[in-house]
C-alpha cells in the first residue's frame, strides 16, 4: 500500500460549509429582522456575505489581514453593501454566526461512508485553513471526530494553506512521510498546490466539475470515489 496517512481538508471537502453557513445565515436575517428595511432579500444577503467572505479569506489567506480582522468587518460590510447604515448593523452579529456556524452538521454525500471504508486500512488527519475555536465544534457536530487522529490547524502551525511549511508541519506532527501520505481538498491553490509543493500526493475534490488547467494527482466529484483507488 502507497499510502498510510490520508490529510483531508474540511470545510468544502467533508463539512459542507456552503449548505451550513446558508442556513445559518437564514437564522440571522429572520433574527434580525432584516426584512424590515424592504431593499434586500435573505438570499441577497446570503449571496452577497458570500463574495464578501471570499474576498476577506483570500486576504487572510495571503496573510494581509488577521483572523480578528476578518471576522470583526465581514457583516458590517454586507450590509453597509445592501445599504443598512453602520448605526443599523448588529453588534454582536459576527459572534452570533461564529456560535451558530459550527453546530450544523450537514456533510458531503457519502462522508461517512466513505470514512468508515478508510478508517480502517488508513491513519487519517486534518489540515485545515480553518479557526481552532470552532473545528472541534463542528466535527462533534458532524459526527466526525472519531475518525481523525490528529487536527492541524493553521494557528497550531503558525503558517496558512497553501505555505509549505504547514504541510511539512503536519508531517512531523503526525510522524508521517510525504511519500506516503495523500492530501484530499476542494482547493486548488491552497490543497493541491500547497501538497504538491511539500512532496505530497493531492487528490482534487471537484464537486462541481470546474474546468481547470492543474495537474493533479487525482480528481474526483465525488468522495464515493475515493474507494476506487484507495
Amino acid at each position: 500500500m502507497k499510502y498510510r496517512h490520508l490529510f483531508f481538508d474540511l470545510d468544502h471537502t467533508l463539512w459542507d460549509f456552503e449548505k451550513n453557513a446558508n442556513e445559518t445565515l437564514h437564522t440571522l436575517y429572520e433574527r434580525h429582522d432584516f426584512a424590515r428595511f424592504g431593499t434586500f432579500s435573505v438570499e441577497q444577503f446570503v449571496r452577497v456575505y458570500s463574495d464578501v467572505n471570499h474576498a476577506l479569506w483570500r486576504m487572510y489567506q495571503s496573510g494581509k489581514i488577521q483572523q480578528r480582522q476578518l471576522r470583526d468587518v465581514r457583516f458590517a460590510r454586507t450590509l453597509a453593501k445592501l445599504g443598512v447604515a453602520e448605526a443599523e448593523t448588529p453588534p454582536n452579529i459576527s459572534a452570533e454566526f461564529t456560535d451558530i456556524l459550527p453546530l450544523k452538521s450537514a456533510v458531503f454525500p457519502y462522508t461517512h461512508e466513505v470514512l468508515d471504508y478508510l478508517k480502517p486500512k488508513y491513519r487519517m488527519h486534518l489540515i485545515t485553513n480553518g479557526f481552532n475555536d470552532v473545528q472541534e465544534i463542528k466535527l462533534a457536530s458532524s459526527n466526525l471526530t472519531h475518525y481523525f487522529e490528529s487536527v492541524i490547524t493553521s494557528e497550531h502551525s503558525g503558517h496558512l494553506k497553501p505555505d509549505p511549511r504547514m504541510f511539512q508541519h503536519a508531517l512531523a506532527h503526525t510522524g508521517a512521510t510525504a511519500a506516503e501520505s495523500l492530501m484530499i481538498g476542494d482547493n486548488l491553490e491552497c490543497d493541491v498546490l500547497g501538497a504538491y509543493n511539500a512532496g505530497i500526493d493531492q487528490v482534487y475534490f471537484n464537486p462541481e466539475k470546474r474546468r481547470h488547467f492543474a495537474q493533479t494527482t487525482h480528481e474526483i466529484s465525488c468522495l464515493s470515489e475515493l474507494k476506487t483507488f484507495l
